[in-house]
């Protein structure tokens, strides 16, 4: 889609502002207020107008006007944690909330319509393309994913949006610059006996740490700051969707990303309450689904099932993010913390063990599904032997899934599906998912989430300059607009970068010694830098120079940004 500089929608947006936020709204004492509102700062392309209606944006001036201030709050609690984790203090099941976890009787609301078999979950970004052969893959569930598989740009945060408003409407429809043209299938939403000709869609909104600069939100005393892309991605989906997924037989679905404290997922209940009762919609239509991805979450599961029980759907192993987590956590703590290659973290290591087998039980015990991770592979069908192998280890992944007790897993490819479907058909035999497997044996500690040393293994010159070539290659697709990239067969989003980046950092901070006898230091980096920016392929409007920057930043400079994408999205997008 073309975008230009002005369109009807601006000229509307201005109407509305000057009739809805120029005049005072109240007066408090000698200090007059106005009534929120949210300025658009973009180009404007086809379509927008049918996204970023008036009242669009005037529920999210709400939204920003009730939540954003939490939002802070939260965020500002966040960093307390990493100081007090990079000072000693472990994470830990807490005592104040224990009272929560004692209590056997709550539990949450369960899978609404369309999600009650979930075996196999494709995930991937929103653009046009993506979307239909998501809906075509004959997965139980799209990721519709507006987070780490979709680069921020302007032109993919509305246009996903345009793209999912088309898709529940029937007329998504795509023509490559080749004239391929892609058309949907079967019908988005449940037939009249309740059965699904497309993926149950259940959209992911960036998290709460990341914003959306193009979109000003001014509060009632007049300060101007960038909209949080949370509220941004969940209201615009929310405001166009919810009733006609609610006439489809389904509902407005969410996977929750990046919560680090239960605090943060009562933020999102308050959200979806305000908002089903804003548009008139009946309480408990919303369903989460919440991503457990980093340490601090993984200690307060049962909490945040408690806190989003009445929409809650379950909960997810989404173990890269989670390593990343771990690492970020842990950082500077010394060298019982530093992680061998990213090759030899397995999800057999026990410390990953005990992170799935708690998500398992955890769930099973409040009636939640429990969905587990990420077969990233995508097989080469001009090489039968590599995909072979490739088949092979995405079954034993989801064997040991199914036999674990999961509910579902994800792929990121719709040939991975059959392998996948098949394991869990396996175990599930006339069921649609596991919940009577209440994982009552097990009984998993603190020292056992926290077990990294048991990883054993060792750092190689090679895994470092692995790193360095995913992460750099990665970051130059993001600043492209393309989230999800196709990297020596595996589609690849933001997580893996980060724990490539992350482990270049600790390594280098911390003097690790390769197995090969050499101290990975600031001078050697900058040589597999230079190396790894020889070998790799130029081509005309590459975003190679800006990646190496980006990557510079966020590896081998003292300070650690908690998230990459964070000062590339500001300094690049």
């Amino acid at each position: 889609m073309n975008t230009t500089p002005t369109s009807t929608l601006e000229r509307e947006t201005s109407r509305a502002s000057e009739t809805t936020t120029r005049e005072p709204a109240t007066t408090t004492g000698s200090f007059a207020t106005s009534q929120p509102w949210i300025e658009v700062t973009a180009p404007l392309g086809d379509r927008y107008s049918e996204i970023l209606t008036p009242e669009a944006l005037a529920f999210l001036a709400e939204l920003h006007d009730r939540f954003a201030g939490i939002r802070h709050d939260l965020l500002a609690a966040r960093l307390q944690t990493r100081v007090a984790s990079a000072n000693g203090r472990d994470p830990r099941f807490l005592p104040e909330t224990a009272p929560v976890r004692a209590d056997a009787s709550w539990r949450v609301a369960g899978a609404g319509p369309g999600l009650e078999d979930r075996r196999v979950e494709i995930t991937g970004p929103t653009d046009r393309k993506m979307a239909i052969n998501a809906l075509n893959s004959g997965a139980k569930v799209w990721l519709a994913d507006q987070e780490d598989a979709t680069s921020p740009t302007w032109t993919n945060v509305i246009e996903g949006q345009i793209s999912l408003f088309d898709a529940l409407r029937g007329q998504l429809s795509f023509t490559s610059p080749d004239g391929r043209e892609y058309t949907v299938a079967g019908r988005v939403g449940l037939t009249h006996d309740g059965e699904a000709e497309t993926p149950t869609i259940v959209m992911r909104p960036r998290g709460w740490h990341l914003v959306e600069k193009h979109l000003r939100f001014h509060d009632r005393s007049g300060r101007a700051m960038s909209a949080s892309g949370s509220l941004v991605d969940f209201g615009l989906y929310f405001f166009h969707n919810a009733r006609r997924l609610i006439e489809l037989g389904l509902g407005p679905y969410f996977y929750l990303p990046k919560l680090e404290s239960h605090r943060e997922a009562r933020l999102w209940n308050d959200v979806f309450t305000f908002s089903q009762d804003h548009l008139g919609i009946p309480q408990g239509t919303v369903r989460a689904t919440v991503l457990i991805e980093t340490i601090q979450a993984a200690f307060e599961m049962e909490e945040i099932l408690y806190e989003l029980r009445d929409h809650c759907a379950g909960l997810n192993a989404g173990r890269w993010d989670y390593i990343f987590s771990i690492i970020k956590t842990f950082r500077s703590r010394g060298r019982r913390w530093v992680f061998p290659d990213r090759s030899e973290i397995t999800m057999t290591v026990p410390f990953m063990r005990a992170y799935t087998e708690l998500l398992v039980s955890t769930c099973h015990k409040r009636g939640a599904y429990a969905i587990g991770g990420m077969s990233a592979f995508i097989p080469n069908r001009r090489d039968p032997e590599v995909t072979g192998r490739a088949l092979e280890k995405v079954a034993a992944d989801k064997r040991r899934e199914a036999g674990d007790g999961f509910d579902g897993t994800w792929v990121a490819h719709p040939d991975l599906i059959p392998t996948a479907r098949a394991e869990f058909d396996a175990v599930f035999e006339e069921r649609s998912n596991q919940l009577h497997r209440l994982r009552d044996d097990v009984h998993v500690t603190a020292a056992q989430l926290l077990d990294i040393p048991s990883i054993g293994g060792s750092v190689s010159e090679e895994g470092v300059r692995d790193n360095v070539r995913i992460a750099v290659r990665y970051i130059e697709s993001w600043l492209r607009g393309t989230g999800a990239a196709a990297i020596d067969n595996l589609m690849e989003d933001a997580a893996t970068a980060e724990i490539s980046r992350s482990q270049v950092w600790q390594w280098v901070n911390d003097n690790t010694i390769t197995r090969e006898g050499r101290r990975i230091d600031a001078a050697w980096l900058e040589t597999v830098v230079a190396a790894v920016a020889e070998e790799l392929q130029r081509f005309d409007g590459d975003r190679l120079d800006d990646a190496f920057a980006v990557f510079r930043q966020v590896a081998l400079e003292p300070e650690f940004p908690t998230f990459l994408t964070i000062p590339a999205y500001t300094r690049f997008l």
